[in-house]
């Protein structure tokens, strides 16, 4: 897997994130340190998470060689259709919990990196350096999860949709890629 393909992959898994500091940064409860605090837990748990997942994968890759591709496919494509479908969900009041709490932003962190524990156990199908593309992943997630929170100070309304788009048909586009490649079509 690319480098640039592992950075589509951080860029969809994040969005999430973005769209999480984007409400809470648009009403008011995501300012100053809370910004970096809740970046680094965003970006943690969205780094280690594929991780977790990459072990799972790898010591199932044996077992399943001959159909890898199309689990990886499944896995990626069932992420990316729930992250497209959640987008155009009815909004959750989201500003009815404090971010700045720790309970809070654990479970958020958790819940937000779901996608990137599905996303590694694919990683261990397919060739893919997991610690390169864990750095990788964490990094945008902490970099999307602050220039969300600052949109969001700045913004009355909530693009957040259409960072869930965009990141769910990368997700996708990149499960597609896995398949053809696999066949030998590019």
């Amino acid at each position: 897997m690319s480098i640039f393909e592992i950075i589509l992959i951080g860029t969809g898994l994040s969005m999430d994130c973005f769209a999480v500091a984007l409400s809470f940064g648009t009403n008011k409860t995501l300012h100053g340190r809370y910004i970096l605090k809740t970046a680094l837990f965003f970006g943690l748990f969205q780094g280690l998470m594929p991780v977790a997942g990459w072990l799972i994968g790898d010591s199932m890759k044996v077992y399943i060689e001959t159909i890898d591709h199309w689990i990886a496919l499944a896995l990626l494509g069932s992420i990316g259709i729930k992250m497209i479908v959640q987008a155009f969900a009815p909004q959750k009041k989201e500003n009815a919990v404090d971010i700045r709490k720790a309970s809070v932003l654990l479970t958020l962190s958790v819940a937000t990196s779901i996608d990137a524990l599905i996303t590694g156990i694919s990683f261990g199908f397919i060739r893919v350096n997991i610690l390169l593309a864990a750095g990788v992943i964490t990094g945008i997630t902490f970099i999307s999860t602050i220039i969300g929170a600052k949109i969001g100070q700045h913004t009355t309304f909530l693009p957040a949709r259409w960072a869930e788009v965009g990141g769910g048909l990368v997700l996708i586009l990149i499960g597609v890629k896995v398949v053809l490649v696999h066949l030998g079509m590019i």
